[in-house]
């Protein structure tokens, strides 16, 4: 239809509406029933509805109001307010709405792309073999964290109810991986290791007692393919590397877990990169 054709036009029928303005004939009836946008004739003889050219107008302007993300009953109230006051209610009410929708988005964007991270890690590793033992500097990072009596099932140490618990107490949550520190390397290699500390990075900014910096130095680091009741050979490879090449390594250790039960049933794809301090 022309636009000369349309203008010229009093009333529009509901299908030349929906067409015009792809908005389906039962959405219309559905508007009108709220209140939202009422035809401007009904014929008496058939029940056609008919539309002004302002009503096509005023359909636009709901659109739009949807696109904003304000809900049918939302709209209502807008469009029939003629106070700027009960307008800027409105929206800085669908502002802060939005603002936590966001705000959930961002922090499952954030966890979904920080396990995504980690499988493609796990996945390099395990395809190139990556059991090499290296020098690297650890850049600081501020971690969430609890210390805990020492937890000798791996399992009920690395998703760890109390650790959850604690989270939920303090109104925060995680992401990334699990990483767990022992004050002593051997003591957890002889199984007489009474404490650990877990810890991971959090979501939200939270209070200093319940932040702990970790990083900032120089760490043997070693990748470990496979179940955790073969740890000790990564460590033993870690003690082997540092007697060879004079270094002296720090007694506490990180345990970080790359994948695990997290992540998969199958110990023999769990990957872990063991890391212990060292200095000349």
């Amino acid at each position: 239809m022309a636009r000369t054709e349309l203008e010229s036009k009093e009333f529009y029928s509901i299908g030349e509406v929906s067409k015009l303005c792809n908005v389906s004939k039962k959405a219309l009836r559905f508007y009108d029933e709220i209140g939202i946008i009422s035809p401007d004739k009904v014929s008496p003889s058939n029940h056609y509805r008919y539309y002004s050219r302002n009503s096509l107008l005023d359909l636009t302007i709901v659109k739009y109001y949807k696109q904003m993300g304000f809900k049918l009953e939302e709209m209502r109230g807008l469009l029939n307010s003629e106070e700027y006051r009960e307008m800027e209610r409105g929206f800085l009410v669908k502002i802060n709405e939005l603002q936590d929708e966001q705000m959930a988005v961002n922090v499952k964007l954030t966890s979904v792309s920080d396990w995504y991270d980690l499988l493609v890690e796990a996945q390099t590793v395990i395809e190139n073999d990556v059991r090499e033992v290296s020098v690297k500097f650890i850049e600081p990072q501020e971690y969430g964290f609890m210390d805990q009596d020492f937890i000798a099932d791996d399992r009920e140490a690395v998703i760890n109810l109390e650790w959850t618990d604690y989270l939920e107490s303090i109104k925060n949550e995680i992401t990334g991986p699990v990483n767990i520190t022992y004050p002593s390397w051997r003591d957890r290699l002889d199984g007489t290791c009474k404490k650990m500390r877990i810890m991971q990075k959090l979501v939200f900014p939270s209070k200093p007692e319940h932040q702990i910096q970790m990083g900032g130095e120089m760490m043997l680091s070693c990748y470990h393919i496979g179940s955790h009741d073969t740890l000790r050979e990564t460590y033993e490879k870690i003690e082997q590397y540092a007697a060879n090449h004079g270094y002296k390594l720090a007694e506490d250790s990180w345990e970080r877990y790359v994948t695990d039960c997290w992540t998969t049933n199958n110990s023999d794809m769990y990957v872990t990169e063991v890391r212990i301090g060292v200095s000349r």
